[in-house]
């Protein structure tokens, strides 16, 4: 717990107040929320911005008309359509590249043109960029190239990417270096088929070790 204090610094996850919620009431002393007029024209500003405003409106709308009715994937299809997508790209595991297989197919029947580009795509070697070869033994030497699936994706113009479960920290480089909008579809978790987030709703049963301290580091480092 003592770990957890030398962290602290409040924000919207230590707010119970969420007046921002219903847009009224008393906001905490350490809300960032609490705009100045001059913070609130600039975001005015931005949202004015055609494609912001097209991908704020779109997705507004769809959430209400579909809320809790449509998976992710309609929401995607429907999203694609209401900003006038016509070509889109997928950002591909090659563990899911089934699953990508199936979403390809979804998209085509709905009247879009894809394009794909796999993680292992380029076939560059790990050890080449510096990892030690004790980290290749279980998963192999080919490294996935995030970088060039966002050059490739740009480099067909598509109008709206889709990530479907690259690694953790090779999505961060796919987001960095991609071009227009993007859009994630699968979250990449091994060991819970993909849903992270039971690992939140169990954290207080089999996966208590959460809540327990630093995870993977010895305490100090």
């Amino acid at each position: 717990m003592d770990k957890e204090k030398d962290n602290f610094a409040p924000s919207c996850v230590d707010c119970g107040k969420r007046a921002c919620r219903v847009h009224s009431g008393e906001f905490p002393p350490f809300c960032d929320g609490a705009l100045t007029e001059a913070e609130i024209d600039e975001l005015a500003r931005l949202y004015a911005e055609p494609q912001n405003r097209a991908v704020a409106i779109a997705s507004a709308e769809i959430e209400g008309e579909f809320y809790g009715k449509y998976t992710r994937v309609e929401e995607t299809i429907e999203f694609a359509h209401r900003i006038g997508a016509v070509k889109l790209g997928i950002a591909t595991c090659m563990g899911l590249i089934e699953e990508s297989r199936i979403l390809a197919k979804i998209l085509r029947l709905n009247g879009f043109e894809v394009y794909s580009a796999a993680c292992k795509t380029g076939s560059m070697l790990k050890t080449d960029i510096g990892v030690d070869e004790e980290y290749t033994r279980l998963t192999g030497n080919v490294m996935c190239n995030p970088i060039l699936q966002a050059k490739l994706l740009a480099k067909q113009h598509v109008d709206l990417n889709i990530v479907v479960g690259l690694c953790c920290g090779h999505d961060s480089l796919f987001y960095k270096y991609a071009e227009g909008l993007t859009t994630t579809l699968i979250v990449k978790d091994r060991v819970l088929g993909h849903n992270p987030v039971q690992a939140l709703y169990q954290s207080r049963a089999y996966y208590k070790r959460l809540l327990a301290g630093p995870i993977g580091r010895e305490e100090g480092r």
